[in-house]
């Protein structure tokens, strides 16, 4: 008589959501670095007598390498796998970034840190690529990905104020260990995974409604940045704040950037993504305008947090489209929504300032509460992916 061995059990696979931490964990530090130079600049400034035109070198030298190499690493992502470039990338930004601090020539100092804009650029394609196949078709899981990088900009500040406060610029070398942990963390989980390789993705790339949602990214970006450079003078000098109440305005725009993030994932699930990006379009116009009238330094704390929730519903959304809209190149996909389009706003910062001289702060907000109506028309010429 013979006996049939039994059929071994199928090894249960973690949700979408769980893998996607590791993920949003890594996004999280990467960004962090991308935060951390603005933060630091100031302390350059003191300790080593910068000018302004010094200080500005450092900003331009970070977003010079964080941002136009991302599509062309992105292409070289989609054409062979390059998974080890997200934590080498993660690894990179956190050792040029903790570098900076203790090296002395400003020529190595500006070396530094573009070589830390550089590790961003590295991990965001790579990244991008693996969050989505961890993800599947689960926007909401995407999202989990996308927030790490509100979070970890949010966190910047947070960080590093006391300790460069307390230690100097030097602090910076502080900030090296989590992106070497995690660089480590993530090799050994690529290392001890026995999934099998993904399926290549198949299908027409439609470059036309990649480039709309370029733009409306773009819109996006231009609208973040204007709010998060303005927004505690906003508070100062128009609301008649101080400076604790301002940086509350700041810290509840932030940690609603996050909560936007992630609620957009879970919209565009239930509604589908094209619709979800028209709505956040929709929904930023009254709460900007309403931000810019309602009186009082205390009130306007809560459409703080609502701004900072409208603007960021399409970022997880524009990510994973952008995907849809390219699928045989995600990573280049992620390079340019993540990457380029994403900085494009920091290149209109010098027309705010420019407004802000002649209008004050409040000038600047009048502004952007007409900047969506670009993102609105945009979102009609969507195409379903």
């Amino acid at each position: 008589m013979t006996h049939t061995a039994a059929p071994p059990a199928p090894v249960r696979q973690p949700s979408p959501l769980r893998r996607m931490w590791l993920w949003g964990t890594a996004h999280a530090v990467d960004d962090m670095y991308q935060g951390l130079v603005p933060a630091c600049v100031p302390y350059f400034v003191l300790d080593r007598g910068y000018g302004y035109v010094a200080a500005t070198g450092l900003t331009l030298a970070a977003a010079l390498g964080s941002s136009i190499p991302q599509p062309f690493i992105g292409v070289a992502v989609d054409r062979r796998r390059l998974d080890w470039f997200a934590p080498a990338g993660v690894a990179l930004a956190g050792i040029g970034l903790g570098l900076a601090g203790l090296a002395g020539p400003y020529p190595l100092v500006l070396a530094l840190i573009f070589l830390s804009g550089l590790g961003v650029a590295m991990f965001h394609p790579a990244a991008g690529k693996g969050a989505r196949e961890a993800a599947g078709d689960s926007a909401a899981a995407m999202s989990v990905f996308a927030a790490g990088g509100s979070v970890g900009f949010f966190l910047a500040p947070v960080l590093a104020t006391p300790a460069l406060m307390a230690m100097g610029v030097g602090a910076t070398a502080l900030f090296i260990p989590p992106a070497v942990l995690i660089a480590f963390v993530m090799l050994r989980t690529h290392t001890r995974s026995t999934a099998a390789p993904p399926k290549p993705r198949t299908g027409a790339d439609r470059w036309g409604p990649f480039a709309v949602l370029t733009a409306i990214e773009v819109v996006r970006s231009i609208l973040w940045v204007g709010v998060i450079t303005f927004i505690e003078l906003y508070w100062i000098r128009h609301l008649g704040a101080g400076h604790a109440v301002a940086g509350i305005a700041l810290a509840g725009f932030m940690l609603g950037s996050v909560i936007g993030t992630l609620l957009g994932g879970r919209l565009a699930d239930r509604f589908g993504a094209v619709r979800t990006t028209r709505i956040g379009g929709v929904l930023i116009i009254p709460l900007l305008v309403l931000l810019r009238v309602v009186p009082g330094e205390y009130v306007p704390l809560v459409l703080a947090l609502a701004v900072g929730i409208a603007i960021n519903i399409p970022f997880a959304v524009l990510v994973k489209l952008a995907q849809d809209y390219l699928p045989t190149r995600p990573g280049t996909a992620a390079g340019v929504t993540l990457g380029l389009a994403m900085s494009a706003g920091g290149l209109f910062a010098p027309a705010f300032g420019l407004i802000a001289e002649r209008h004050g702060p409040e000038g600047v907000f009048t502004v952007l509460c007409a900047v969506p109506l670009a993102a609105v028309v945009l979102g009609a010429f969507l195409k379903r992916p």
